[in-house]
């Protein structure tokens, strides 16, 4: 079974290459093909109308100048055709309800739905200006992969999934299957002389009880199911 792993964070972000450490660790075999610079909130954007630079790092390895759907559309098509998994992130933030949107990680795994390659994305919610314990991240990741390859998934389906984050020494936090949150973004500016600067907490954006962005921000790990 070949994997093919990309982000949005780029290619050296730290959350890729603890995703990277739990394939390895689950036995699997991976290539990682990633966008070449940081391509946050993207979401499914594409390049049609430019070259796309391929930088070949090693046999494992393509660094990509584009989007995360551009890494996907490139792996799938000429750099990893035998493709069976795309698998992305770990996103350094979450991507609860409506981030799915707006994210690139999640229109990674969108982009092999589409092609009827099913995929996860792995993002890690970021509470302030703390750090995350990637290494402890990648602990939580590792048996998630397998248990979610163990679950059947329909043509055009793919999982989305929520890491909390936890106080140092925390244990292991439970893994719970729940409906994306319907509530939109906090929707908030400051308005100065040069124009409006979003200034939105995310922290406080609303949530559907039950919901992932209520699990996830409750301290355990939210996994949806989403479809085309």
């Amino acid at each position: 079974m070949v994997f093919v792993l990309t982000n949005d964070d780029g290619i050296d972000a730290p959350g890729l290459a603890a995703l990277h450490r739990a394939v390895q660790k689950a036995g699997l075999e991976a290539v990682v093909v990633a966008p070449q610079d940081h391509r946050s909130g993207c979401g499914h954007q594409v390049t049609t109308t430019q070259p796309i630079r391929v930088e070949q790092r090693d046999e494992r390895a393509f660094a990509i100048a584009g989007t995360p759907a551009d890494c996907v559309r490139l792996a799938l098509s000429h750099l990893v055709p035998n493709v069976q998994w795309v698998l992305s992130g770990i996103n350094s933030g979450g991507n609860l309800g409506a981030d799915v949107y707006i994210s690139g990680t999640v229109a990674a795994v969108r982009e092999a739905a589409l092609h009827r390659i099913p995929g996860i994305a792995f993002s890690h919610y970021r509470q302030g200006k703390r750090e995350i314990d990637w290494d402890f991240a990648s602990h939580l990741v590792q048996p998630l992969i397998q248990q979610l390859l163990a679950h059947a998934i329909t043509p055009g389906g793919f999982w989305n999934v929520n890491l909390p984050h936890l106080q140092a020494g925390a244990t292991k936090p439970d893994v719970v299957f729940c409906e994306p949150c319907t509530q939109p973004l906090p929707v908030a500016y400051r308005n100065e002389a040069e124009g409006f600067y979003y200034v939105g907490n995310y922290a406080e954006r609303q949530r559907d009880p039950g919901g992932d962005v209520d699990v996830c921000f409750s301290g355990q790990i939210s996994v949806t199911k989403l479809r085309l």
